[in-house]
């Protein structure tokens, strides 16, 4: 039998509410610790995913025996902070995307992983997706011929609530960290990184970023065109154009659970990918997988990857003119 992974939680917000529920869907996993700054919450938390242990402070998330993993979903600022606190006390971390606010952030969190001897992986579910590996698949088969175009988007209204982290500049708040990294993450993930970079951004009434579009261009072989909005409900759609055909991952492109190959010549296919979870367990089999293997990092998705997207991130906000007090320090 495959060792039982214990879990922790720190951050205990809407994101955290889906992945304690995929982890008790997972075989061989435990959620046995919460940690947030109010104890009432980690207790009502707890309770709900029946954890063993709750906390009133994140420090005290530690004191729980046998503690394996520890995933952080706490507002963007705070993931650097709370990723080397786990790294320092030997607990394998799974942080919330974005990795952290900018790259030399990143850089420590990786530096201290590799002197600790400590699994870390950037908690970007989508490329852990049945729908994600398949559509890797069929680039690979060379089914679309040459890839010449990629287009995404993303947007949604959220709820006007200017004190929470998705519009708060405090927080790290604003359309692109928030969902901008999806479209910008599947363009690393299939091109690679841009040789150019454009953007422009408008600003909501927090200060925040609404509406951001990038256009990445890759030598003069292929673009990627995307972008991301709090100010409409678009189609959030993500299309793969060859020279031989194209693939739509269809709406909400990053955890679809439908994709469609059409090609130039011939029927489309579709592929269906029907779930019962949100999609959180598929990146928490792939962390126990790795510890169980005393592997300190990632296959599928290296911290190398998460220090060429943050490094892409940085690039996009700079040119579209997004800006953190993280930035300044």
């Amino acid at each position: 039998m495959s060792k039982t992974i214990n879990w922790g939680i720190i951050g205990i917000g809407k994101i955290a509410e889906k992945f304690a529920s995929d982890l008790a869907t997972v075989e061989n996993a435990k959620l046995v610790a919460v940690a947030s700054r109010s104890i009432d919450r980690a207790k009502e938390f707890g309770g709900r995913h029946d954890s063993t242990f709750a906390y009133g402070s994140y420090e005290e998330i530690f004191n729980t025996p046998d503690l394996d993993a520890i995933y952080i979903a706490t507002p963007h600022t705070s993931h650097a902070e709370c990723t080397k606190l786990c790294l320092n006390k030997g607990v394998a971390v799974l942080c919330e995307k974005p990795f952290a606010m900018n790259e030399q952030e990143v850089k420590e969190m990786i530096h201290l992983a590799e002197e600790k001897q400590t699994f870390l992986m950037e908690a970007l579910w989508t490329r852990f997706l049945p729908s994600t590996k398949k559509v890797l698949e069929i680039i690979d088969s060379k089914a679309l011929g040459d890839i010449k175009l990629l287009q995404a988007d993303f947007g949604f209204i959220p709820p006007f609530f200017p004190e929470r982290r998705v519009l708060n500049p405090e927080y790290g708040g604003g359309a692109f960290l928030d969902i901008g990294i999806y479209p910008a993450f599947l363009s690393l993930l299939i091109l690679g990184y841009p040789s150019t970079i454009l953007a422009t951004s408008t600003k909501g009434p927090t200060g925040v970023d609404e509406t951001t579009a990038f256009l990445y261009q890759y030598g003069n072989n292929n673009i990627a065109k995307l972008s991301c909005t709090f100010g409409a409900e678009t189609n959030t759609e993500a299309t793969i154009f060859g020279t031989e055909g194209r693939i739509v991952m269809k709406k909400r492109f990053h955890d679809t659970k439908e994709i469609e190959l059409i090609p130039n010549e011939g029927e489309p296919q579709v592929f269906n990918f029907p779930r019962e979870t949100f999609g959180y367990n598929h990146e928490i089999e792939e962390v126990n997988d790795c510890l169980r293997k005393g592997k300190t990092s990632s296959d599928l998705w290296p911290l190398s990857q998460s220090l060429k997207l943050i490094q892409l991130l940085d690039k996009t906000r700079e040119e579209a003119g997004i800006v953190y007090k993280t930035d300044k320090s």
